[in-house]
């Protein structure tokens, strides 16, 4: 019982800590709002290191890498695997809401005056999305300075990958460099262990203040969208993921998993960030036996690339519009553009809280919706916001343990 007590102390505290934060938060209701500041202190603190820390272990994991040759397999088993998952998150989302249609019942002028109640803006003006302004804003900035930001993750990836590759490359004329990166990376993971000892207070605090604002949101028709992507969320992470681990190491990745899974987890849940849950899955992959390199390339680039919870709730937003707006999903062009359209949205969406408008408007503009859709699947992505980015940011853990067996045979987790 001590052992068990030792070696889960840390998520028991966060555990609690949620339960607290939730019972205080339906307790003070919209009030709970005072505590808000104490959550956002560990959010700022996770936030303000989280780009030198992506940036440092990314470059230090591609630096240090036996050969180029291995970056690559690790690349191509990784992209195999984001849109495998992604794929059966998306067929698994389309399932649901085809048996349980959260749009029956309900009527457009009825929601229109939820809407307007909330104070949310009916009839904003949606810009049309560029395709290829969205691709070159996705991967690069204009200008060094811009890297600076959490906002612009998956561009300090594709920096810190360039920057690693150069080092590697460089040999013994870039060893110093190579010995930065590495101290500065364990030096940045002691950050994140500081850190993680205010966890619980801030977490607490923040998961509150989200409870008591959110409960007044959950109305009518989102009611039944919440509760069927809880029933999802529910599904993918117990019964997915835990074929997922075993498939990646038998009953040693399964019980690894789940030995780990719930700090990660917890993070998700009440910071509502992928990119605040990175720290934390780093270490949870590196106590599984996650090979150093494919953890550090996995899960920061899944936090921003990979959002299999995203995927579904993209689903359930696009069928949600498709009956309010009388469109029929009876055919497999339309299943298959659905499918489609979740992944791009998953792929697009920031890695931050509420940082899913960039894909909502891609819906949008895909099926050609009035503007009066954007409040409306905007509503919908605060109520999924916290399970969604369990499913994103947990998956990242799964999914390298897959990567992990595919590039190291099924020995790995052996040889780790």
């Amino acid at each position: 019982m001590k052992n068990f007590f030792k070696s889960y102390k840390m998520s028991l505290m966060l555990l609690l800590s949620i339960v607290l934060g939730g019972v205080i938060g339906v307790i003070l209701g919209p009030k709970a709002i005072v505590l808000e500041p104490f959550g956002e202190i560990f959010l700022n603190l996770m936030f303000t290191i989280i780009v030198p820390l992506v940036f440092f272990s990314v470059a230090s994991a591609i630096a240090n890498m036996s050969g180029i040759n291995r970056l690559g397999k690790i690349m191509i088993n990784i992209a195999t695997v984001f849109v495998a998952t992604a794929l059966i998150a998306g067929i698994l989302g389309i399932i649901g809401a085809m048996i349980f249609n959260p749009t029956t019942g309900l009527e457009w002028e009825s929601i229109k005056a939820i809407l307007s109640q909330g104070g949310v803006g009916i009839g904003e003006k949606v810009e049309k999305i560029s395709l290829s302004k969205q691709l070159v804003g996705t991967i690069t900035v204009g200008d060094f300075s811009e890297l600076f930001s959490k906002n612009n993750m998956l561009q300090i990836i594709v920096f810190s990958v360039i920057f690693g590759i150069s080092t590697a490359l460089a040999g013994e004329k870039a060893i110093i460099i190579k010995k930065i990166l590495n101290s500065a990376t364990v030096a940045m993971m002691k950050m994140v262990e500081i850190i993680m000892y205010y966890a619980p207070i801030g977490l607490g605090c923040y998961f509150a203040s989200v409870i008591g604002q959110l409960g007044t949101q959950i109305l009518q028709g989102y009611l039944k969208v919440f509760l069927l992507y809880l029933g999802l969320t529910a599904i993918y992470y117990f019964i997915f993921f835990s074929i997922y681990a075993y498939i990646s190491a038998g009953e040693l990745g399964f019980r690894g998993f789940w030995r780990n899974a719930i700090a990660p987890t917890v993070t998700a849940l009440a910071t509502c960030s992928s990119a605040a849950s990175i720290p934390v899955n780093l270490e949870a992959a590196k106590k599984i036996g996650v090979p150093k390199d494919i953890a550090e390339t996995a899960i920061p680039l899944g936090a921003n690339t990979h959002k299999d919870g995203s995927v579904i709730g993209g689903v359930l937003k696009i069928v949600f519009l498709f009956g309010l707006f009388g469109k029929e999903i009876n055919n497999i062009p339309v299943i298959l553009s659905i499918l489609l359209v979740s992944f791009l949205v998953g792929a697009v969406m920031g890695a931050i809280p509420g940082g899913g408008m960039i894909g909502e408007m891609l819906i949008i503009s895909v099926y050609g919706f009035p503007p009066e859709a954007l409040p409306i699947i905007a509503v919908i992505s605060t109520i999924i916001d916290a399970p969604a980015t369990v499913l994103n940011s947990t998956g990242n853990i799964v999914s390298s343990m897959l990567v992990s067996k595919f590039v190291d045979g099924k020995e790995w987790l052996k040889i780790s």
